[in-house]
């Protein structure tokens, strides 16, 4: 077993259900290795030491072995670093959550996406929810090597800030006075600035250029996942009824 065994572990609880009476499943994503799923014996018993150290949005440190892709957790240690999210942060924390489960791979090594997760939830709840949201949504396709080129336009030149841009799912920038806009093709106009804050990660506090973020990252997240995001779709839901 101690082969199979790692050992405190950097990683962040992304969710957990009953997997008997007294046990949970809960699912991981680690700094070296990634997502990982396992089982956690007996968290569910009150006098369980795992109660109060199993959850959501703050750091963890994690022991687990196993050969299969169920492991078994060994241990689990609260790091901390910061409160749990609350209201529009919970919201956003919960989305950042489900934007690695479902595009992540289990078991797939990508550190700078614990990074990213790491610095998202951080900034999330400590009030930053626009900037840290769009920064995190870019790090993840650009770790995931689905987001497009957006340093340079389709000719190679690079993006200059007062001209817009056509963009599309897996295609790099467009100049827009070259661009033949068809109807019929999914796409978004972006200026320049905007893609240069996101590549720099300098994404300014001015209106306009959130939303243009907003757009851009919205239509290659919607691209990768036409189910939908759950979390989204909720907020939405709630700010209907609120407003």
């Amino acid at each position: 077993m101690s082969a199979n065994r790692i050992n405190h572990q950097a990683a962040f609880l992304l969710t957990s259900r009953p997997w008997s009476e007294s046990s949970l499943q809960i699912e991981i994503f680690s700094r070296d290795y990634g997502r990982v799923v396992m089982l956690a014996r007996s968290a569910r018993r009150r006098q369980s030491e795992l109660r109060g150290v199993l959850v959501p949005f703050v750091p963890l440190q994690l022991s687990w072995y196993g050969n299969n892709e169920l492991k078994t957790l060994h241990r689990a240690e609260w790091v901390g670093g910061w409160r749990q999210p609350q209201d529009q942060a919970l919201f956003s924390a919960l989305y950042v959550n489900e934007l690695v489960l479902k595009l992540t791979a289990r078991e797939d090594p990508l550190p700078q996406v614990y990074t990213a997760l790491h610095t998202a939830l951080q900034s999330i709840t400590g009030g930053e929810h626009l900037s840290a949201l769009r920064y995190f949504e870019w790090s993840l396709l650009r770790a995931l090597g689905v987001a497009p080129d957006i340093s340079q336009d389709n000719q190679g030149r690079a993006i200059i800030d007062y001209e817009r841009y056509w963009l599309r799912a897996e295609h790099a920038p467009v100049l827009l006075m070259q661009a033949e806009l068809s109807a019929q093709e999914n796409g978004i106009i972006v200026h320049g600035h905007t893609l240069n804050a996101l590549t720099s990660l300098t994404l300014a506090a001015q209106p306009q250029w959130h939303s243009e973020a907003i757009r851009l990252t919205r239509m290659l997240l919607d691209f990768r996942l036409p189910e939908g995001i759950i979390s989204r779709k909720i907020l939405k839901q709630l700010q209907q009824y609120t407003s």
